[in-house]
């Protein structure tokens, strides 16, 4: 499943060599989110690593991740691997923070409350004729 997201690079941290054949390295992407801004840690492999080189910290950039998760000594991890980079278009309608992903996405809760509740103009008129129906 691949998802991308737009924020600002809070942290890019050095590549990191695990063992000789596998290196990773770590970026933190700053999300508006309300008064309080969420800071997510993303993580490039191997080849990737290189990608964030040309990014400096405090700059826009959209990050286009997959999920991973798997089982490790009873524990579940969940990853955010990142495998592109890049700025985002200069069109000034796009949002802060942007999320997108190939499977539909459940809308939040918050998003629900906003919408007006019902009231009294909002109901049906009543037919002229009442009908049988008990209900």
């Amino acid at each position: 499943m691949s998802f991308e997201i737009t924020g600002k690079l809070y942290k890019k941290f050095d590549t990191e060599a695990k063992s000789e054949k596998f290196s990773s390295r770590n970026l933190v992407l700053e999300i508006a989110d309300g008064n309080y801004p969420q800071l997510i840690n993303f993580q490039l492999v191997q080849e990737r690593c290189s990608m964030l080189d040309a990014y400096n910290e405090g700059e826009d950039i959209k990050v286009h991740f997959d999920l991973r998760g798997r089982e490790w000594n009873g524990k579940y991890l969940t990853n955010l691997n990142c495998w592109r980079i890049e700025r985002p278009s200069g069109d000034s309608a796009q949002p802060a923070q942007q999320v997108a992903a190939t499977a539909p996405v459940q809308a939040a809760p918050a998003a629900k409350a906003a919408a007006p509740l019902p009231t009294m103009a909002d109901e049906p008129m009543k037919a002229a004729v009442d009908d049988d129906l008990p209900f």
